[in-house]
């Protein structure tokens, strides 16, 4: 029968981050094309930048090298292979797009290396088809054979003999054939449109009584197992065959009577960016979903067929389609390895990361292992650090909000949402308080790239229930990570609980996310969120906080300062030092200050998951900066601030990267940690990542990121995030013990 392979969890609840769809979509969500920040004050070389798509790309290499390591677990190679793909999809459908919408407007705005448009074009290009034959190359020579080796077949046509033939002819003309919808091309019927990111087949056909060649397309519907099962032949083997092998070659069933001369396989990439003009008389949500239905027609601007298709049928299809050779990728069957995250879903545990379970932590526990937690309790014994995915968001940050909804002294909770799992509790607790008659404030960013339906209908369904929803100012999303609980306690007097995070409010992606929260009853933080939200939902201008740096108008400021501070006192002769932890960093402004400051000998540590523009370790330039990128089991998504300070340390955690478009055109904010053990903790993670006995990526002055795996006798050097795991267990296991 047709059935999609089994697996213990879904994809979004598999243990490592690689099955979620939002991932890319977070990889790029901070794409924009705003000019340099840079004040260049003519004391710096002029080539001192590495260019971000480029860059961009070589993270992506990055994790096609974990699919090419043959020490991980086999179905976490395949994993890998996906979110490769599923990543430059996305790249093609917002960043090339954004380039080649430079073209056609005419809007000839540099790149951050002084590129025109057409010129980066051309560079994304050269790298982007190497990539994607190396990404064909890593599946067909190292991945799909150590599949075979261990019992996962993935079968060609001509792999199967005559018993599965006969009974896959069952199972197609049952279950497949009544879905499909081939579309002739003639005068009578124009060229279909193509759907973005869809598979489809090219076939060329002959009338044997008229002689004629026609064309027709056929998309492969996505509505069925991309790998299809095969019926078990006894063998202990678990085989697979790809969906649009299969449908190829049945493909007399749907043009009977017709010659079959030619079939390959296509696909298309769109544009899929969207530019929303908002201004303060219209209504966004119905703005935003004009654009959502304008995103299914974006022109094209990839388009991957098989390496084996004809000359006529690609000539008709960049005609049709108006695709240049340029944007042409020719590919080994089967394309889109993107479906492989089905294959990873099948219940092999040895073939897979060992099983983790996120533990509560230590300053949530209660006192006595009969007592019910109080996290209110809790927070107000002292302020908690939460480092999650090793640290429950179940347990923390999920029953922080759910305990508010259901507490009756609680009077208001207000809480900002960017990104939220479909079923989210986070939302239900929300939900649930308002019915309860508290006051409830959800500030609902609907522009999320990608997740702009899913938001508008939590925006509905909130406002339904009797939340106040506002989708905060004109012109700036809101990024930052916040949740305020007013509570009234004993004494009568009312008190602010607050939760400021580096990650979304998603109880999904919690698991495979690497992030950061502080939960504080600080009066200080209670009153810097109640000023930010009543800026975000009214008209108020708050122009300082106290131990909040928010954007736009002083985040990027406060840094400057900070990082001109430590410049100055490595001057002077006193303890002096930066390290940063950012998803990417690529603003002009930033980067300058920082080779500023290590031109003045300040030890500067830059640790990155995907884009960096600076170029480390260049003489009489970033001689003092080291820059390295962790990839694993868990996508590195905190954002970390540290500043030496002359000894008295500054440490922030929040929601901005170092981008134009966090820094400007979004609403972030950053926290400081003011608790000693807090501050020691994030110096420990530093010293780790930044470690030579841990395994990561180093950049040099070239661009080029080498990886450090293993030492100098071939032993695995220190897996940072196994590390940081079996740390916080010890930590829970000495507790309990205690």
């Amino acid at each position: 029968m047709l059935r999609r392979c089994r697996c213990q969890y879904g994809q979004m609840e598999s243990d490592t981050y690689l099955g979620d769809a939002a991932v890319g979509a977070d990889y790029l969500d901070d794409y924009d094309d705003d000019e340099s920040s840079s004040d260049d004050d003519g004391t710096l070389p002029v080539e001192r930048y590495l260019d971000r798509e480029l860059s961009w790309l070589a993270f992506n290499q990055r994790v096609l090298e974990l699919a090419e390591d043959d020490a991980l677990p086999l179905l976490e190679r395949a994993n890998f292979l996906a979110i490769f793909a599923s990543n430059l999809d996305e790249f093609f459908m917002v960043r090339v797009a954004g380039l080649k919408r430079r073209i056609v407007t005419g809007l000839a705005v540099p790149t951050n290396v002084g590129r025109g448009p057409a010129d980066a074009l051309a560079d994304i290009s050269a790298a982007a088809h190497k990539l994607q034959d190396r990404h064909a190359a890593a599946f067909r020579d190292l991945v799909k054979p150590a599949l075979d080796d261990a019992g996962i077949h993935i079968e060609s046509w001509s792999d199967l003999g005559e018993a599965d033939r006969v009974r896959i002819d069952e199972i197609f003309s049952r279950q497949i054939f009544p879905v499909l919808m081939p579309l002739a091309v003639d005068p009578a019927h124009p060229f279909p449109y193509i759907s973005g990111l869809s598979l489809n087949l090219s076939i060329r056909v002959r009338n044997p009584k008229t002689a004629r060649v026609e064309f027709a397309r056929l998309k492969v519907p996505s509505v069925l197992p991309r790998f299809v099962q095969l019926p078990d032949d006894d063998s202990g083997r678990l085989r697979f065959i790809p969906l649009e092998d299969l449908i190829s070659n049945h493909l007399p069933d749907l043009f009977p009577g017709m010659e079959i001369l030619e079939h390959h396989e296509f696909r298309v990439t769109r544009n899929e960016d969207m530019q929303i003009e908002e201004d303060e008389s219209e209504n966004l949500i119905q703005a935003l979903e004009k654009e959502l239905l304008k995103r299914r027609f974006g022109p094209p601007i990839r388009l991957e067929i098989t390496d084996d298709m004809d000359p006529v049928t690609l000539s008709l299809l960049m005609q049709e389609l108006d695709i240049t050779e340029q944007e042409v990728y020719r590919l080994p069957a089967p394309l889109n390895l993107g479906g492989l995250f089905e294959v990873t879903r099948i219940d092999r545990p040895s073939l897979k990361y060992p099983k983790h379970l996120p533990t509560t932590s230590v300053s949530l526990l209660p006192g006595e292992p009969t007592e019910e937690p109080d996290i209110f309790a809790s927070i107000t014994k002292q302020d908690i650090l939460l480092h999650h995915p090793y640290e429950s968001f179940a347990t923390s940050v999920q029953t922080f909000l759910e305990q508010a909804a259901a507490d009756p002294n609680v009077l208001a909770i207000k809480q900002t949402l960017y990104r939220t799992s479909g079923d989210s509790p986070i939302v239900e607790a929300l939900i649930a308080a308002a019915e309860s008659g508290k006051a409830v404030l959800a500030l609902v960013e609907i522009k999320a790239r990608f997740d702009e339906t899913a938001n508008i209908s939590w925006a509905r369904k909130l406002e339904k229930a009797g939340v106040h929803v506002v989708y905060g100012l004109v012109g700036l999303k809101t990024h930052c990570k916040l949740a305020l609980v007013v509570r009234r306690e004993k004494n009568g007097q009312l008190k602010s609980y607050s939760h400021i995070g580096t990650g979304n409010y998603n109880p999904k992606t919690s698991r495979m996310y690497e992030d950061m929260g502080l939960l504080t009853d600080s009066d200080t933080v209670g009153k810097d969120l109640t000023r930010l939200f009543n800026e975000l939902s009214g008209y108020a201008i708050e122009k300082k906080f106290k131990r909040l740096l928010v954007a736009p108008l002083h985040l990027r400021k406060g840094l400057l300062k900070r990082i001109a501070t430590e410049a100055a006192n490595a001057r002077a002769g006193l303890p002096s030092g930066i390290r940063i932890k950012v998803n990417a960093i690529v603003d002009e402004a930033i980067i300058d200050a920082l080779y500023r400051a290590s031109n003045a000998g300040v030890p500067i540590d830059i640790f990155v998951r995907s884009m960096s523009s600076l170029k480390p370790g260049q003489e009489r330039l970033s001689e003092n900066i080291r820059v390295r990128s962790v990839l694993g089991r868990y996508l590195e998504h905190s954002r970390l601030f540290s500043f030496v300070n002359g000894g008295d340390p500054q440490v922030f955690i929040g929601s901005a990267d170092m981008m134009h478009r966090n820094l400007d055109r979004r609403v972030e904010a950053l926290v400081r940690l003011t608790e000693p053990e807090h501050i020691a903790q994030i110096t420990a993670l530093f010293d780790l990542a930044m470690s030579e006995t841990t395994s990561s990526w180093w950049l040099d002055e070239t661009g080029t990121w080498t990886r450090h795996s293993r030492d100098e006798s071939g032993e695995p050097l220190d897996d940072m995030q196994n590390v940081l795991m079996r740390e916080i267990m010890l930590r829970r296991r000495a507790s309990v013990l205690r």
